[in-house]
């Protein structure tokens, strides 16, 4: 196995995020649309916003994924994040997205003083499920028709994590 190494992400690395975003199993397991264009990522990612935190994995200097974890800025609600995150389709089911989590939680949990962490992941994606779950976090609930996705609705689970 290659050793996976993670990072906060730099200005570089944008292309490399984008194009694991425009990856079909990527694209399928966030809220993502085709075809995403480099300018929307610049946008996105050149200046992240207080509380924003870009981490991305890397084998052999390529980058693999990348995770997104949002420190929440209002006062009742400090102590919670959330995240989002993807993982290039060649890499799946490698460890990357464990390692990123793994990154994440740490951050967190260590660095930000979050003590819940929530995430909704599309009930048909049981390889993240089972990732999230495997870093202790729980389903709360589930809604049903939360995203349109290739034609057709689906439902999430609502996730999250307590300290």
């Amino acid at each position: 196995m290659q050793e996976i190494h993670i990072r906060h992400s730099e200005a570089e690395d944008i292309e490399a995020i984008k194009d694991i975003y425009a990856c079909p199993k990527a694209m399928a397991g966030t809220l993502q649309l085709p075809f995403p264009t480099l300018k929307k990522w610049q946008k996105q990612l050149s200046e992240l916003p207080v509380g924003v935190y870009s981490l991305v994995a890397v084998i052999d200097n390529i980058i693999v994924g990348q995770l997104g974890l949002e420190a929440n800025q209002r006062p009742r609600r400090k102590h919670v994040a959330s995240f989002g995150i993807a993982v290039k389709d060649a890499y799946q089911g490698q460890g990357v997205g464990s390692k990123l989590l793994a990154a994440a939680i740490d951050l967190a949990d260590n660095w930000l003083n979050i003590t819940r962490i929530e995430l909704t992941v599309f009930t048909d994606n049981a390889a993240a499920i089972a990732t999230y779950k495997k870093h202790g976090f729980i389903i709360e609930g589930e809604s049903a028709q939360y995203a349109f996705r290739n034609g057709e609705f689906v439902s999430v689970y609502h996730m999250a994590r307590l300290r």
